[in-house]
């Protein structure tokens, strides 16, 4: 994953000794290097020790926050000792940057509560809190209230700050593309475009007949298409597949990589069902998986929403995501169901995974017309699960996430499955039916559904539920 660049905000009040700031600014420069993130910060000759206490200081620091905020991606308030609590908020709101801020504190030593060590931090986070709620800046804390930033504790803070950060960064500017029409029958994936953006989300629309005109006119002979055809059967075997099947795959996907290149498109939407069947003659399952394995999620269905909630779950881990059904109980388990799609899953869920057809649609679309879907079986393992909603009706946007784990329980089906362990999931799918939510949801094999929460309700202002 890219590096990432914090803005830092070392609060000081000047009665407290020097070189708590001093090592303070030394912890951020070393914890920085370890991981990767490259810091904006004033230097020790701009502001006292290069911290921000006065009106002077949060000019400066704003200045410098403003000069670089394309890159800045967060901010990082470290207070060690009480702070000026009006230092900090006044240079968020000169900076003008809108992005999520950290505020962490160190803690005092019960030996070294004298004038020349204690910190008083503990009480001075309080303050600033009540200031940045007070000029209206949402903030994040850390897991313990007060906390040495080069701590366990503080360095698995930071790891889930940084993508919270990446999520509201990559949702405010994300690009989706929506291929065809929503299928009729599908009235639980209609979604409001106008919501989306009111949150930066953009959706370009492609009609599904462009889509497949443009790949019948590509010759099978094409250099990209026969590129293609070899990237097909590195990625998953595909016995008894016909030729000419995995030959319509590879015009389509290149259609599709190359209008989600012309329009900057991060994840798509397609209508997979039922006229890609009757009218091309193959299922784009494989297809989908590809570009989710490539970290650009494409979901089933037209779902536009479900799309949003994949690539958000691949922003806060890093990691390929899926869409998939709530689709069936697990025997008498209450706490366990089944994830099923007749096969779009990246091949990160599915190592084995293979190239067939699509049973149940092929029962009436004619299995002929069905070849492209995967097949396989999620193994053991963590996994995130989150849905959003727009809401039309109360006019704003909602969302869940919460975490459970792939198990090994015996499945005896088809096409891209898991047998999924969720906490109190019948308190769970009560809270899907009685506030609407759809049948489909997002999944990724980590664990970051406090990430989204984050993201989601305090940052970009989704009413959302933390299920655990």
């Amino acid at each position: 994953m890219a590096d990432m660049t914090l803005g830092v905000i070392i609060g000081n009040r000047d009665f407290f000794p020097d070189r708590l700031v001093t090592e303070a600014r030394r912890d951020v420069l070393k914890l920085f290097q370890e991981t990767g993130i490259d810091p904006v910060m004033v230097s020790e000759t701009e502001t006292k020790l290069g911290s921000v206490e006065t009106w002077a200081h949060a000019k400066r620091c704003a200045e410098l926050f403003r000069a670089n905020r394309d890159r800045i991606d967060g901010v990082l308030v470290t207070l060690p000792n009480f702070g000026d609590e009006k230092g900090v908020a006044d240079t968020l709101k000169l900076a003008g940057l809108n992005v999520p801020v950290l505020v962490q504190a160190y803690p005092d030593d019960l030996n070294q509560l004298s004038v020349e060590r204690r910190r008083d931090a503990f009480c001075g986070k309080v303050s600033v809190c009540n200031n940045l709620r007070q000029y209206g800046f949402p903030y994040s804390l850390t897991t313990l209230h007060t906390d040495e930033l080069l701590s366990g504790t503080f360095r698995k803070d930071l790891a889930d700050f940084l993508g919270v950060c990446r999520v509201v960064r990559g949702i405010r500017r994300a690009r989706i593309g929506a291929v065809g029409a929503r299928p009729s029958a599908f009235n639980t994936t209609r979604y409001s475009e106008k919501l989306l953006e009111a949150s930066g989300v953009s959706v370009s629309t492609l009609d599904l007949s462009e889509a497949l005109g443009d790949a019948n006119r590509l010759p099978g002979d094409d250099p990209r298409v026969r590129r293609k055809l070899d990237e097909i059967g590195t990625y998953a075997a595909a016995p008894g597949v016909p030729p000419e099947s995995l030959v319509l795959m590879a015009r389509l996907a290149i259609v599709l990589e190359d209008w989600m290149a012309q329009y900057d498109l991060q994840a798509t939407a397609l209508q997979c069902w039922s006229s890609l069947q009757r009218n091309y003659g193959v299922n784009c399952c494989t297809i989908m998986s590809m570009m989710s394995e490539k970290l650009m999620p494409s979901a089933c269905e037209v779902d536009v929403a479900g799309a949003v909630a994949m690539y958000a779950l691949q922003l806060a881990s890093g990691r390929p995501s899926g869409l998939v059904d709530w689709n069936n109980n697990y025997g008498q388990d209450p706490n366990k169901c089944v994830f099923f799609h007749c096969g779009n899953w990246a091949k990160s869920f599915v190592p084995g995974v293979k190239i067939s057809n699509a049973p149940i649609l092929g029962s009436t679309l004619g299995l002929e017309n069905t070849f492209g879907a995967m097949e396989g079986r999620a193994p053991a393992g963590p996994v995130t699960f989150a849905r959003i909603t727009t809401d039309d009706q109360a006019g704003c946007i909602r969302a869940y996430a919460g975490e459970g784990r792939f198990t090994d329980d015996p499945l005896a089906t088809f096409g891209s499955r898991a047998v999924v362990e969720i906490p109190d999931l019948q308190k769970l799918m009560r809270y899907i039916c009685r506030n609407g939510f759809e049948h489909h949801v997002a999944m990724n094999a980590s664990l970051c559904a406090g990430v989204l929460a984050e993201a989601f309700d305090n940052y970009l202002g989704w009413e959302t539920c933390l299920h655990r």
